[in-house]
C-alpha cells in the first residue's frame, strides 16, 4: 500500500495494529473512531463478530448531557463518551478490555476517551 494521503497513512497504521489486537469474550476490544465533528467508541468481541456496547457523541442522550463548553468534537465530549461506554460495560459485567486507537495518535480526544474509561472503572 503506497502512502499518498494522511488517510492512507492512518489506514496502514490501523491494519498493522489490528494484526496484534484481538478482542475476545473475556477481554473485548474497545475501538475508538475520531471524526472531525464526533467521536465514536464500540466494544467488539472479534471471535464472535459481535458488538457488545457502543457510545458516541452523535447519540441524543450523550449530546444532551454535554454542558459547560463540552461539544461533540472536543476533549470534554470525548470524556463523556469514555464514561458512558465504561458504564455500559460494567452493567454487562465487563471490566477488562483491549484499547484500539484505530490508527490515530494516542493524544487529544482519543486519549481523553481512554482516560475517562479508566477513571470509570475499566482496566487496560
Amino acid at each position: 500500500m503506497k502512502i499518498k494521503t494522511k488517510s492512507d497513512r492512518r489506514e496502514r497504521i490501523r491494519l498493522r495494529q489490528r494484526k496484534r489486537i484481538i478482542g475476545t469474550a473475556e477481554r473485548p476490544r474497545l475501538a475508538v473512531f475520531r471524526s472531525v465533528s464526533h467521536i465514536y467508541a464500540q466494544v467488539i468481541d472479534d471471535q464472535a463478530s459481535a458488538t457488545l456496547a457502543s457510545a458516541s457523541t452523535a447519540e441524543p442522550g450523550i449530546r444532551a448531557s454535554l454542558t459547560d463548553g463540552a461539544r461533540a468534537g472536543n476533549k470534554a465530549g470525548a470524556e463523556a463518551v469514555g464514561r458512558v461506554i465504561a458504564e455500559r460495560l460494567k452493567e454487562k459485567g465487563i471490566t477488562l478490555v483491549v484499547f484500539d486507537r484505530g490508527g490515530c495518535l494516542y493524544h487529544g480526544r482519543v486519549r481523553a476517551v481512554a482516560d475517562a474509561a479508566r477513571a470509570a472503572g475499566l482496566e487496560f
